[in-house]
């Protein structure tokens, strides 16, 4: 064991999510090791593996952490009482999916990257729960085609998450993204209501 450097830690595990979130916003995921996450919460090098068996046990456990905040936002989004008709709530629910995506950029990245277990595509299906009610109330009240929901969601998410990455790559500003969150969900729902009267072939 590393000298001045205790095995225990009062609550390790997220100890070193909070500390790899960091690491990961400031640093990129490829700075992220169980020695110097260790390191910085002031245990020994060993300590981490109680909770991580390696790297990549980390980095799911950070996209599950992620996917259930991203949820959090999207469902509070989605019950805030200010205004329930359709179209400001479906915009509060595309602002809290671009707040986090350029936010926490690489965590966003990391959460879509591959060699995902069945927890983490788990956590995914739960946080993007809110949004697929949303749509299926819009199918409800007549604002989206019916049919598959998870394809309107799919449409959505290619939507907003477009807008963000722009916003990631420094191609529009902070102070555009407002706007253009809620031209674009006005606009797609405006494409969804064509669709609903007058079919996808215009007849």
């Amino acid at each position: 064991m590393e000298p001045n450097r205790p095995y225990h830690h009062g609550n390790l595990r997220q100890a070193l999510l909070d500390q790899a979130t960091t690491a990961l916003r400031d640093e990129g995921v490829d700075a992220l090791s169980l020695r110097e996450l260790a390191r910085a919460v002031g245990v020994s090098h060993a300590a981490p593996r109680r909770h991580f068996p390696d790297r990549q046990a980390l980095l799911d456990a950070l996209a599950i952490e992620g996917f259930e905040r991203l949820g959090a936002d999207i469902r509070a989004a989605a019950s805030d009482g200010r205004d329930v008709d359709f179209e400001p709530t479906l915009q509060r629910c595309a602002h809290a999916y671009v707040t986090f995506a350029t936010t926490d950029a690489a965590l966003l990245e990391l959460m879509f990257a591959g060699k995902h277990t069945d927890s983490v595509d788990s956590a995914a299906d739960q946080s993007f729960a809110p949004i697929l009610e949303l749509i299926l109330r819009g199918q409800a009240e007549g604002v989206f085609e019916h049919g598959d929901p998870e394809r309107v969601g799919l449409m959505l998410l290619s939507t907003i998450h477009g807008i963000a990455a722009l916003r990631n790559a420094g191609m529009i500003q902070p102070e555009q993204l407002d706007w253009l969150v809620d031209d674009a969900i006005a606009h797609f729902l405006r494409g969804s209501r064509d669709v609903v009267t007058h079919g996808v072939d215009g007849a």
